[in-house]
């Protein structure tokens, strides 16, 4: 399958993305959107990663723009930095895919491209070089910029907790352990790897999940923070190692900061609704949660089940200001539930307070896109073969919603969602019930049935 363009940017197998195809992508984002005072340029630690911001900065300069190498940081790190500059970005990344794959994630000046952006940049498509020399200059402030951000804002908020940082290879692994000691805690690195491993924090593997509760009990830690590959996707456990899910964190970050208005995929936990005073679904991405955003305005952010958070207005944390930024972070996500959790008993009791509706997660890997379409098809519009895949899971249908995938509420409260992953030959399932021995359940039964479906 070639590589894909959208507005999650160019996502391909490495072998595709040739330095045509990479440069030609650059001119037409150059072409089609503000660059406003250049363009700065950020990567993950993916073998392949420098090789390809190689070629953007490079077809960049042929346009003329000045560019700036930030090097390796996460990605919202990079978009703080560009954002601050007035500049557009690029990030190198394959977020939580495999090594074999990576991508281009475009920023405009002012935050994420959009479907209006994606549509001028295809437009633009197969345009020549320029041929002309943008100047180039290296930026090596933007990883402790970032990390000044939340240490300003809630100072030793934890101090006396220990806490572990699964570095494995997230490309903000340093800037973790930073913001850790920064905030008072004490950090006990974890996992450090020197080759990528795909970490997705929206389907924790079991192997990681088993590690992350060994590591908490031999460690004895109040908690373990982590991200994905390029860090907008947070990890946070509570003192026995149990992964906090993503849209969990949301609930509680939002809450936290006093939003009254949270933008959230049709995914994310139905909680929401008895947190929020208002609340906005989407569908699933974060273009299509910033759009919502910005619909709303006023004290608001957005969140996914990937935990990962936008913050749409100027908060205050306890000790400084936290400006809003709008693209997906991976730390305050952590930084405001474990400062939390000090008034409230502790992090698990601070779970436990949130409303009684459990969620869980994970994807069939390896399943053709056009495999997963077609199956989430025919169960959209035949009745009968969705009433026997309902049925193969002791449930039965109360409503559907085609938002994004196909969402199935059942009599019994269950939620069930099938949907393709959009940049990887994944099919997704996410699973809601009331209580967590059922979602797990249905989440096991679910994957189990897909199986044999897809054959």
């Amino acid at each position: 399958m070639p590589p894909k363009f959208g507005t999650s940017g160019l996502r391909g197998l490495v072998v595709d993305l040739t330095p045509d195809l990479v440069a030609d992508h650059v001119r037409a984002f150059v072409a089609a959107c503000d660059t406003g005072t250049g363009l700065f340029v950020g990567r993950d630690l993916r073998d392949s990663s420098p090789a390809i911001a190689a070629m953007v900065m490079e077809a960049a300069r042929a346009e003329g723009l000045a560019v700036t190498d930030c090097g390796a940081v996460p990605t919202p790190a990079l978009a703080l930095a560009s954002m601050g500059a007035g500049a557009a970005a690029v990030m190198i990344t394959g977020s939580h895919i495999p090594a074999d794959r990576n991508g281009l994630k475009f920023y405009l000046p002012g935050g994420e491209i959009g479907k209006d952006d994606e549509a001028a940049i295809l437009a633009h498509l197969g345009r020549a070089s320029a041929d002309k020399a943008g100047t180039l200059t290296v930026n090596t402030t933007a990883g402790a910029d970032y990390v000044a951000r939340y240490v300003s804002a809630y100072g030793a908020a934890l101090a006396g907790l220990t806490i572990g940082v699964y570095s494995h290879s997230a490309v903000g692994r340093d800037l973790l352990l930073a913001v850790v000691a920064g905030l008072g805690a004490t950090p006990v690195e974890l996992g450090r790897s020197d080759s990528f491993i795909p970490v997705d924090t929206e389907a924790v593997d079991p192997g990681v999940a088993a590690q992350l509760r060994d590591w908490a009990a031999e460690q004895h830690l109040d908690a373990i923070v982590s991200t994905d590959g390029d860090g907008d996707r947070p990890l946070l456990t509570d003192g026995a190692g149990r992964v906090i899910p993503g849209d969990i964190l949301g609930q509680i970050t939002g809450t936290a900061l006093g939003a009254e208005v949270a933008v959230t995929p049709v995914s994310s936990n139905t909680g929401a609704e008895q947190v929020f005073g208002r609340v906005i679904r989407t569908r699933i991405g974060s273009p299509h949660v910033i759009a919502g955003m910005d619909q709303a305005g006023g004290r608001v952010v957005g969140y996914e089940a990937n935990g990962g958070f936008l913050l749409g207005f100027d908060a205050e944390g306890p000790t400084g200001k936290l400006p809003a930024l709008a693209t997906r972070d991976a730390v305050l996500p952590w930084v405001a539930p474990l400062a939390a959790a000090r008034r409230a008993g502790g992090l698990a009791a601070l779970v436990a307070d949130q409303p009684a509706r459990f969620t869980a997660a994970d994807r069939l890997q390896g399943v053709p896109t056009e495999a997963s379409l077609a199956l989430v098809e025919k169960l959209g519009s035949e009745l009968q073969d969705r009433a026997a895949f309902l049925d193969d899971l002791d449930g039965a249908e109360q409503a559907i919603d085609r938002t994004d995938g196909l969402r199935m509420t059942l009599m019994d409260g269950r939620i069930v969602h099938l949907r393709p992953s959009g940049n990887a030959p994944e099919l997704r399932l996410y699973v809601e019930s009331d209580s967590a021995d059922a979602a797990a359940m249905t989440l096991d039964r679910g994957l189990a049935l897909l199986r044999r479906t897809l054959g």
